[in-house]
């Protein structure tokens, strides 16, 4: 059976019964509204019917992903030896010098969230790599735990078995296992979960504090600028710290440089161990598209990697220098997305095709030679969800796949859904949990 195909019965099914359903329905979104799912303040919208993989897609999707990773560990390793090729990059100086700082645990991304465009083995597209910050697996599984004790799933079930992979504690022996091979120091670590008071996923962060107080550990969810250093070490309100899973992504660290002395400095000297280390930024930064497509590092791959990237990573360029690079993606405005180098949540990304020829010609005026790239537009796959509007509808949206990759394997999956092409938290969009049947 294919994903689609156990989609539609389970549509079918509601539709047949509607209002029972929505019943059901309205009893799973108050459960949601007390749940740790809340993102911005608001309980996480979210469709009635998952986001149903069969086993032979999370196995298409583990082997498109760790394929993924093996090309990011090539183009990161040139980085840290080929000074030539760094100047690709555009890293501030500050940056760079932590990118090159030896890897304690010699592992370049312990953590991301690879998204892309899915449909099946052949026919899919990368959207980008998340390798700093990556976030929402508290969202997915906290969501697929509500929905899979639902009466709609428990009366589709028929003999099927559904599976949703759990992200929170995996992450944490994971992130244990780097620890221990950084061979820091004896004893259980002190963990400390970094990230900027303002822009914390806090709801999220409590979960992994949970997570690792459930191993015996100390845990705080702390603000970089409340770390303190001396006598070589870093420490929260008193308490050493060893171990830090840092949430802080890159750009916000160059923004408020200043501010995170205690941690740089930590970081420098080795005084903690960081996971993720700042190598994570070659691939997480969206430049890392358009270097994949540079005709002269070819070098690096087997020709069936350089396949891979010309078929499933969409074509992408520096969007400034040359007059005829802003001309080519003006008059061609339904062809290209615009975005930001280093910013996340689809911050300043424009589509061209959603916007009239003077919104996108002001919109390209402003990031022109302003550190943004120019990509070709994907257009995302679509598949039907049943949506909550004054009761239980069903509606074509189209979807992003997410999937998390820790120390460098596959861990689970993260699905949006919108009508619109920006599938993103900044505009109307839901969670589909994603759930595995066998």
């Amino acid at each position: 059976m294919k994903g689609e195909y156990i989609n539609n019965s389970f549509i079918e099914m509601v539709l047949r019964e509607k209002d029972y359903y929505e019943k059901d329905y309205l009893n799973i979104a108050e459960k949601v509204k007390n749940s740790s799912a809340i993102y911005k303040g608001k309980p996480v919208p979210f469709t009635y019917n998952p986001m149903f993989f069969t086993k032979e897609d999370e196995e298409n999707i583990k082997y498109i992903m760790e394929y993924m990773m093996k090309i990011c560990d090539k183009v990161t390793y040139e980085y840290i030896k080929n000074a030539e090729f760094r100047k690709r990059f555009l890293f501030p100086k500050e940056i760079e010098e932590l990118i090159l700082l030896e890897n304690p645990y010699d592992v370049n991304i312990p953590i991301a969230r690879f998204d892309m465009f899915y449909k099946d083995n052949d026919n899919f597209k990368f959207c980008e790599l998340n390798t700093d910050g990556s976030s929402a697996m508290n969202e997915d599984n906290t969501i697929a735990r509500i929905l899979l004790e639902s009466k709609a799933m428990e009366d589709f079930k028929n003999g099927k078995e559904f599976i949703n992979r759990e992200l929170i504690d995996k992450w944490v022996d994971e992130s244990l296992k780097l620890y221990e091979k950084a061979r820091f120091r004896e004893g259980n670590p002190n963990v400390a979960i970094v990230d900027f008071k303002e822009s914390a996923t806090i709801y999220e962060f409590i979960e992994f504090k949970k997570a690792y107080e459930r191993r015996g550990l100390k845990a705080f969810i702390v603000d970089p600028r409340d770390l303190v250093y001396r006598d070589e070490k870093l420490y929260y309100d008193n308490t050493r710290i060893d171990l830090i899973y840092r949430r802080i992504v890159t750009f916000e660290l160059i923004e408020k440089f200043s501010e995170a002395e205690a941690f740089i400095k930590a970081y420098k000297n080795k005084s903690v161990v960081t996971i993720g280390s700042l190598r994570s930024q070659v691939a997480h930064n969206k430049i890392f598209f358009k270097v994949l497509h540079d005709e002269d590092i070819r070098y690096l791959f087997e020709d069936e990697e350089i396949d891979f990237i010309k078929k499933h990573i969409p074509y992408t360029g520096i969007f400034g220098g040359e007059k005829r690079v802003f001309n080519e993606v003006l008059v061609n405005k339904d062809k290209y997305v615009i975005k930001p180098m280093d910013m996340n949540a689809s911050q300043g990304v424009l589509i061209g095709r959603d916007l009239d020829s003077a919104t996108w010609q002001k919109g390209l005026e402003k990031a022109f030679d302003n550190n943004y790239i120019y990509q070709e537009f994907v257009e995302p796959f679509e598949r039907e969800f049943i949506v909550y509007e004054e009761g239980l509808k069903k509606k074509k949206l189209k979807y992003l796949v997410g999937a998390f990759l820790y120390n460098k394997k596959y861990a689970g999956m993260y699905t949006r859904v919108s009508e619109n092409n920006l599938i993103s938290g900044v505009k109307d969009y839901y969670t589909a949990a994603n759930v595995i049947v066998k």
